[in-house]
C-alpha cells in the first residue's frame, strides 16, 4: 500500500476533505431516501389494496412525511418504554409479546395523530389497525434479524473466551 492510503483526515488537503465529506453527505442522503421511497411506495400500495382515497400524491407525500417525522420521535419512548418494560423478563415469548404490542400502539397512535391532522387523507379505524400491524411485523422481522446477528456475535465472542 502507497504511503497516501494510509493518512488519517487531517492530514489530507482542503479539496480532498470537501470530497469526502460530500461523499459521506450524499450516501447519508441516498440512503435515507431509499428508506423514505420504501415508505411512500408501501404506504401507496398499500392504500391502494384498501382502498384509502386520498386527494393527491402530494397529500400522500405529505402524510408519509409527517408519519415518518412524528414516527421518529415517538419511536425515542418505544424504545424507552420497551426497554423498561422487559429488563427483568428472561422469556423470549414474553419479550415478543411485549415488543408487539407497544410497537402496535406506537405505530397506530402515529397513524391515528397524522391521519387526525390531515383531512387530505381519511383512514378507518379498521384500516389504521390493519397497517400498524402490519408495519409492526415489518419493523419486528428486521430488527429480529439485526438482533440475531448480535446474539451470533456475542456466543461467538463468549465461545471464543472460553477457548
Amino acid at each position: 500500500m502507497s504511503e497516501n492510503e494510509n493518512d488519517s483526515f487531517r492530514d489530507k488537503n482542503v479539496k480532498e476533505k470537501i470530497a469526502i465529506i460530500i461523499g459521506i453527505t450524499l450516501l447519508i442522503i441516498f440512503a435515507m431516501g431509499f428508506v423514505f421511497g420504501l415508505y411512500f411506495f408501501g404506504l401507496a400500495g398499500i392504500f391502494k389494496l384498501l382502498g384509502v382515497q386520498y386527494d393527491s400524491i402530494w397529500s400522500l407525500l405529505l402524510f408519509v412525511i409527517i408519519m415518518f417525522i412524528v414516527s421518529g420521535i415517538f419511536e425515542i419512548f418505544a424504545k424507552l418504554i420497551f426497554m423498561l418494560s422487559v429488563r427483568n423478563i428472561t422469556e423470549k415469548t414474553t419479550v415478543l409479546i411485549v415488543r408487539i404490542m407497544i410497537e402496535f400502539t406506537l405505530n397506530w397512535l402515529v397513524l391515528f395523530t397524522v391521519d387526525e391532522f390531515m383531512s387530505s387523507i381519511t383512514l378507518s379505524a379498521k384500516t389504521e389497525i390493519i397497517i400498524a400491524l402490519l408495519i409492526t411485523v415489518i419493523e419486528i422481522v428486521f430488527d429480529d434479524d439485526k438482533d440475531e446477528d448480535d446474539d451470533e456475535k456475542d456466543e461467538d465472542e463468549k465461545n471464543d473466551e472460553d477457548e
